[in-house]
């Protein structure tokens, strides 16, 4: 007897932990029986399908969602061909609303665990032990009345499954959909009773063999459900908050630290929703710090209080991301989605988080909500955009089956796909020209902003314009007029774009101002040595730059940590590049007014601030110093 839990996740980075959970949870004495593969939305069909039959499974279960139900439905077609003796079970929050429908669309799917999974599972496992080949299970030493408990599928809580005699291979070349008209089609469901939600303090650590999560994201669970009611979110379903035992969390944490795990995402929908538990996690993970590991956590801004900003500023730079889901500022559309928010709290809160430039700030605003016109959005974008977040994530509102929003699709003329991920294609204020207008400007935040390569050139170039949502409609225009792509292999690429973009706007008289804060972003992030066409030609300053690096050889003064580099060894590891323009100054103003006198700017990639990722500078205005000395060497 083989059960194949099956994921297919979004990226190859990312893990899926239900399928692990469900497997922990089943026990030990089940692991054998248990299998787990991962695979990814970009694999071929034909690869996940060959896979699957070498594993030989007899139940195949999948766990679905909204990035890979569509992947899943061809394979739910396609299997019964290869594997007709295969029962299939589907899970997860996309299958979990609308059981009925799943089951009427797909015949060969056998049954569909509704909402959370563990206890669910596990006894699915017992059924098909009691039931199939038990070839093994006395030598493997499972207790004879604890594999054989359950007799029958209706004596297990929690699922949807169809009443129907398995015949062989019946539905095996079928490609459409069924209808009443199919051979032997049953619509005939069985639904059991609803099961408690789960003791999440019994759920075992999932995380005992890392070497199967090498260079991918760990995804750890201290809370289910969610304290808020938004009607766009399936989380606002589950109303009762679950801790997960702090005793517990901390020695799983200190699990990740002692093993220097990259990153650890909470998915805890709301982190800081208990503030005792939320601190006390901060607090032991900053005692812990090793240097290493990142945390990320979903919180809600408003029910930050000044006892854990305070906890919060000391953390080492880089050491906490926080996502914040801010949706909209538009009050009349907070009241109709049901979310209580604070937007003037919220801005003191993240500025007070910003301030101490240590944590990594990830605002959130969805598209398409009631109430949201074209300017309102932009209103929200705009008081979004103010905060200065570290990104800024343009989102579009999915209808989720089981959610709120969807009851409600008629009354707001909403439209959306009919495929996954069921995303807003108009609504009653919003048309679908505006969505295109938005989903254009999303590709410009995407590109210039969330990517932290443009921080010293975007304020500048927002001074042409009214508003930062101005900025973007109009690089997204030019992008569209001049047929301009998005994804090229040329680094200058959009570096060169976006010069001739402010070359487009009353910014046009400052066209070296443009050149040289393009070059200083760009140095900033990447030492380049072929130089793109837009920087400035600094022939004649390479006498100067060869003389620092020796004479740096000698002294170490700006370089100390470099002691074992010759000067031509330096030159390579880190760069220099010349500026007439103040383009480093924090006042705008400022960073707009020429210099009296060129200045030199050492860019250090051994050291980079640990948020942005930006690299270390210095910047060496004593450049007579330098002429005087490369005047005596000639």
């Amino acid at each position: 007897m083989k059960i194949l839990l099956t994921a297919i996740n979004a990226k190859f980075i990312h893990s899926n932990p239900a399928v692990y959970s469900l497997r922990a949870y089943a026990g030990e004495e089940f692991k054998e029986f248990i299998e787990i593969a991962e695979y990814t939305i970009n694999n071929k069909t034909e690869e996940i399908l060959a896979d699957i039959y070498y594993r030989k499974p007899d139940v195949i279960a999948f766990s679905c969602y909204i990035w890979n139900r569509s992947i899943i439905g061809i394979l739910l077609v396609e299997l019964p061909k290869i594997l007709p003796e295969a029962d299939i079970w589907l899970g997860g929050p996309e299958v979990s609303y609308d059981a009925d429908g799943i089951l009427m669309k797909y015949p060969m799917v056998t049954g569909i665990m509704i909402g959370e999974g563990e206890e669910t599972f596990r006894e699915i496992v017992e059924y098909y032990l009691s039931v199939g080949d038990c070839a093994g299970i006395e030598e493997n030493k499972v207790e004879k009345e604890v594999a054989h408990r359950i007799k029958s599928l209706n004596d297990i809580q929690g699922i949807v499954y169809r009443i129907t005699n398995k015949t062989d291979n019946i539905y095996s070349g079928y490609l459409n959909t069924p209808n009443e008209n199919t051979p032997n089609y049953n619509r005939e469901f069985h639904h059991t009773p609803p099961r408690q939600p789960t003791d999440i303090s019994k759920l075992p650590f999932l995380y005992d063999n890392l070497s199967t999560f090498e260079n991918r994201i760990i995804y750890y669970e201290s809370s289910r459900g969610c304290p808020y009611r938004c009607s766009y979110c399936l989380s606002s379903i589950d109303k009762t908050v679950r801790l997960r035992d702090i005793s517990i969390v901390k020695k799983e944490l200190r699990f990740f630290l002692d093993n220097n795990v990259k990153q650890v995402k909470f998915v805890d929908r709301t982190f800081n929703c208990n503030k005792e538990n939320a601190l006390e996690i901060w607090r032991y993970i900053a005692e812990n710090d090793n240097g290493v590991t990142n945390f990320h956590f979903e919180i809600a801004a408003e029910l930050i209080t000044d006892e854990e900003i305070e906890v919060l500023s000391k953390m080492r730079p880089g050491f906490v991301q926080m996502e914040i889901g801010v949706q909209t500022v538009n009050p009349d559309t907070l009241n109709e989605i049901r979310r209580v928010s604070d937007i003037d709290k919220l801005r003191e809160t993240v500025k007070k988080i910003t301030d101490n430039h240590n944590i990594h700030i990830h605002l959130d605003l969805i598209a398409g909500l009631p109430y949201e016109d074209y300017d309102s959005f932009k209103h929200s974008f705009n008081t979004v955009y103010e905060m200065h977040p570290q990104q800024l994530q343009l989102g579009f509102l999915k209808v989720l089956k089981g959610a709120f929003m969807h009851e409600k699709a008629k009354d707001y003329e909403l439209k959306y796909t009919d495929e996954p991920p069921y995303e807003v294609l108009s609504t009653k204020w919003l048309s679908y020209d505006n969505i295109l207008s938005l989903k254009r400007i999303e590709e410009m935040v995407e590109v210039y902003y969330n990517s932290n390569q443009f921080e010293s050139t975007l304020p500048v170039l927002q001074t042409a314009f009214d508003t930062a949502f101005e900025m973007y409609a109009g690089l997204a225009d030019f992008y569209r007029e001049k047929g301009y792509l998005l994804m090229t292999p040329s680094r200058s690429y959009r570096y060169q774009a976006l010069l001739e973009y402010a070359m487009s706007t009353k910014l046009s008289a400052n066209e070296e101002l443009m050149r040289q804060l393009l070059t200083f972003d760009l140095y900033l992030r990447e030492n380049i040595k072929s130089r793109p066409e837009f920087v400035k030609n600094i022939t004649d300053y390479k006498p100067l730059i060869r003389r620092f690096y020796e004479r740096e050889e000698k002294e170490r003064i700006y370089l100390p940590e470099y002691s074992d580099y010759d000067s031509r060894q330096l030159g390579k590891m880190t760069h220099i590049e010349v500026f007439d323009y103040p383009v480093w100054e924090e006042d705008i103003s400022k960073r707009m007014k020429r210099l009296d006198a060129p200045c030199m700017v050492l860019f250090d990639y051994k050291k980079r601030n640990a948020v942005t990722y930006a690299a270390e500078y210095t910047v060496i205005t004593n450049l007579d110093s330098l002429k005087e000395a490369d005047n005596t060497n000639e």
